[in-house]
């Protein structure tokens, strides 16, 4: 029986060492946490999130697989069903596709066909979007796909704080989590504070409140969407940023009470606009907030193109003039 570790102190980390030092306190808190993916263990991983967890909790805890995502989820499986909690590192978003038929119609169906009598506690954890110069199949933001998959939770971390705190829930969780890291943010520093109260799992967050219009974004684009309220200042125009950091459930709640207040949306991904996760958004703010608003709910993300090589992503990939150009646009009506 392996004993609970003491929680660190607060620290400034990177967001791929908090993620580091929750998956740490998941394995050390319960025995029956795994890790498990392509050099999770020797190597530490691609990103070194796993960064000697195998050397501390053993080959058969840190399992180091088979270039096989199809394998590596199935197999989770299995050891769900024996009382195992799995955590799948899928080495890049691109490669997450083989295994999205384990995913999908094995993972996130059978608590609803056992009638829930069987849980599957399965984490699997993808590195997402651009920004790092990789080649082609490294650079997707696939998370409409398990959005729209009944059965499963989708999560998103955008800083080191919700990474630590947010990969320890999704371990907990009695659901299979979909738990998307965005990759260009692994080396962004912040404090980080074990012995401080975790945000609910579900919840999304203020994370830079507002008078005027409401930015909705989630992981990579977070970062960014604060960078642009910022820059807003500067023109008299107060931004409000909402980190919904859980896809799927969405907390509507907040995401309405934003929108009321600042009368103005705008939603950013990096994922292409057209079918993107903030087609849901739009479409739901608009129904709930149709009286409240004073425009057109907006859309920022990638173009509908494949992700190009990338010398170009710095065209592709939304950042702080495209988001501040919708935000002039919105106060055009």
């Amino acid at each position: 029986m392996i004993e609970t570790m003491p929680r660190p102190r607060s620290e400034t980390l990177t967001l791929a060492k908090a993620l580091n030092q929750g998956l740490r306190q998941a394995l050390a808190d319960d025995p029956k946490v795994l890790v498990m993916g392509e050099d999770v263990g020797r190597l530490g991983g691609v990103f070194r999130v796993t960064d000697g967890l195998q050397k501390e909790f053993g080959e058969e805890r840190v399992i180091d697989t088979p270039l096989a995502e199809s394998g590596i989820v199935g197999t989770a499986i299995g050891l769900a069903l024996r009382g195992y909690r799995p955590v799948c590192e899928i080495q890049f978003d691109g490669f997450v596709f083989p295994a999205a038929d384990q995913i999908i119609t094995q993972l996130a169906k059978m608590r609803m066909r056992s009638r829930g009598a069987v849980e599957l506690p399965v984490v699997v954890r993808i590195p997402c979007g651009g920004g790092i110069g990789a080649v082609e199949h490294h650079s997707e933001s696939p998370e409409a796909y398990f959005a729209h998959t009944a059965g499963l939770r989708v999560v998103a971390c955008a800083n080191p704080a919700d990474a630590y705190w947010m990969i320890q829930q999704a371990i907990a969780c009695p659901d299979p989590v979909v738990f998307f890291e965005p990759k260009r943010r692994y080396w962004d520093k912040a404090q980080v504070d074990p012995t401080a109260e975790a945000v609910p799992l579900g919840r999304a967050v203020v994370a830079r409140p507002g008078t005027d219009v409401t930015l909705l974004a989630y992981g990579p684009m977070v970062k960014t969407c604060l960078e642009a309220a910022q820059a807003a200042q500067e023109d008299g125009r107060s931004v409000e940023v909402v980190d919904l950091r859980s896809l799927s459930p969405l907390d509507t709640p907040t995401i309405l009470e934003s929108v009321r207040r600042t009368g103005r949306c705008v939603v950013v991904h990096e994922a292409p606009v057209f079918g993107g996760f903030g087609g849901e958004l739009a479409a739901r703010v608009t129904e709930h907030c149709f009286y409240h608003l004073e425009a057109p709910v907006l859309r920022v993300g990638g173009f509908a193109t494949p992700y190009p090589p990338s010398r170009l992503e710095d065209h592709y990939l939304p950042d702080l003039d495209r988001v501040l150009d919708a935000v002039d646009r919105t106060f055009s009506w």
